[in-house]
């Protein structure tokens, strides 16, 4: 072989055997800085708080919950209004009467005793939404789809600064119905009622930033301000969809603050994207004034609006599923258990061994559909994966409280 093809491919697997992974340091950096959520609000609208821990850019997890802190909110009058925990990160303080002519701040103190102020703000209270509105004209880059938009004022000229978040919720349904039940010992008829799981709802909450300034115009006023785009092929529209948009007041530092989130957030990913910028929050560690922490909080009343979309006013648009390969379970005899319907054949009873899983200890048994025969007791039953037949591994089949349909 020619010497120097030899001593090339020498070359080559020394520079493969070298190469290393190199993980830049802001990547597995540890950091653990606390990231502060909420508004405090007055009324009938709960204050809700919500802390948790940064997490490096390398880990699997998107946060860790702050367990076991104490949170106050204080007035500029001394007044102290404790929050209680309740559960994996959140605090909550329900019916506290805002004045609107002092300020508010935050106060937290860490199990590991940290401490950390946020800066005194005044009272900004939304104006109400005029309306929520809709369109089908789809969107220029995800195609077609429904868009979701925000109408509001203000008369006063007061607010100039708005934020969204919103809540989305849905009916979906299984691949199959399923008309029986195995209680694990045996298969009954399914109460439609109680046992229903074919129909569920689901929701989900915005995870981006929405916000939009008038400062420019001679009036306060967001028209048609989009708030969301569902995508045509989404399940969310195959029957009825629900969205309930909240409305925020903010002060200048609250946008900026939120404007900087959101580039920095969103709109990363090229060099011809904007930079990542300081992000400073209205939150300090006192303990540490050169510890960083994150958030802004403000005070003040939340206005909102809910609106439903029925599939009936929507072009004849087609749902993408999230089923995997959905099929009838069927077997002609003791091997063969992987076309339509499950019945006593050869001395096997195949219906206890894949549906009662009582009886076969079976940790993943199919759900029983219809009856092999129509008529007479049944000799078998048509049935399918949980994933098919069982719309409650996704979502609940309790209908929400606020269900127009």
């Amino acid at each position: 072989m020619n010497k120097w093809l030899i001593l090339s491919l020498l070359v080559i697997v020394s520079i493969i055997g070298c190469k290393q992974i190199y993980q830049p340091p802001a990547i597995v950096a540890k950091n653990n800085f606390l990231v502060v959520e909420g508004i405090i609000t007055s009324g009938h609208d709960s204050s809700f708080i919500k802390l948790s821990r940064s997490v490096n850019v390398s880990s699997k997890s998107t946060g860790r919950p702050e367990l076991n802190a104490i949170v106050d909110i204080e007035d500029d009058q001394d007044n102290i209004f404790p929050i209680a925990e309740i559960g994996n990160g959140n605090y909550g303080y329900a019916g506290l009467t805002i004045d609107q002519t002092h300020r508010y701040r935050l106060r937290i103190k860490t199990s590991n005793n940290e401490q950390y102020l946020s800066d005194y703000v005044p009272v900004l209270n939304s104006p109400p939404i005029d309306s929520i509105t809709f369109d089908t004209s789809g969107s220029l880059t995800a195609g077609q789809g429904l868009n979701v938009y925000v109408n509001t004022h203000d008369q006063t000229n007061n607010t100039r600064y708005y934020r969204w978040d919103y809540q989305e919720t849905w009916i979906f349904r299984s691949f199959y119905r399923s008309l029986f039940a195995s209680n694990g010992d045996t298969v009954t008829v399914r109460d439609q009622i109680t046992q229903n799981i074919t129909n569920c709802w689901s929701d989900d909450t915005s995870s981006n930033i929405i916000i939009a300034s008038s400062v420019r115009l001679a009036k306060s006023i967001i028209q048609k301000g989009l708030i969301t785009f569902v995508p045509s092929t989404s399940e969310k529209l195959e029957s009825e969809y629900s969205i309930l948009v909240r409305q925020y007041a903010l002060s200048v530092d609250a946008y900026n603050y939120y404007s900087i989130l959101k580039k920095n957030t969103e709109s990363l990913g090229s060099v011809f994207d904007p930079q990542p910028s300081t992000l400073t929050g209205n939150i300090h560690c006192i303990n540490d004034p050169t510890k960083p922490a994150f958030g802004y909080i403000m005070a003040g009343n939340v206005s909102s609006q809910r609106i439903f979309v029925n599939n009936i006013v929507l072009p004849a648009w087609t749902a993408t599923y999230p089923y995997a390969d959905c099929h009838l379970q069927f077997s002609w005899n003791p091997l063969h258990n992987d076309t339509c319907c499950l019945y006593n054949l050869h001395g096997l009873n195949q219906v206890d061994y894949y549906i009662n899983y009582n009886k076969s200890h079976n940790p993943n048994p199919f759900i029983p559909l219809t009856p092999f025969n129509p008529i007479g007791p049944p000799d078998g039953f048509f049935a399918a994966t949980k994933e098919c037949a069982d719309c409650t591994i996704r979502g609940t089949n309790k209908m929400p409280a606020f269900w127009k349909y």
